[in-house]
């Protein structure tokens, strides 16, 4: 019988306990930071329509991501923040107040 090793997949995170308590604390302090200057929290989904991750980059980018498909759709793990913040201030525009100060602290 195959023994399967456990392994976290390349580009994720797992933390100890003890380093996940150290992590958010380090968290809670840039979000205190940030929230003291006037920039608000900001959330945007971790799945994205793989059409708007790949729409400028392309074939490196197309390397970064992990992609899969659902019912048809073609989606994919965002890599970082730029885009989804992009698809957000685009959908949202004639709502928001420039400059737009956000903070996001997510996992990509």
């Amino acid at each position: 019988m195959n023994k399967i090793e456990p392994k976290t997949l390349p580009g994720f995170m797992e933390l100890l306990p003890q380093e996940q308590i150290y992590f958010e604390q380090m968290k809670q302090k840039i979000e205190q930071t940030y929230q003291e200057f006037g920039f608000l929290p900001l959330d945007t989904p971790i799945i994205e329509s793989s059409e708007v991750l790949l729409a400028k980059a392309g074939g490196e980018t197309e390397k970064q991501i992990y992609r899969f498909e659902k019912g048809g759709t073609d989606l994919s793990l965002r890599f970082d923040l730029t885009v989804p913040l992009a698809k957000y201030v685009a959908k949202n525009y004639g709502n928001l107040s420039f400059p737009f100060r956000r903070y996001q602290i997510g996992k990509v």
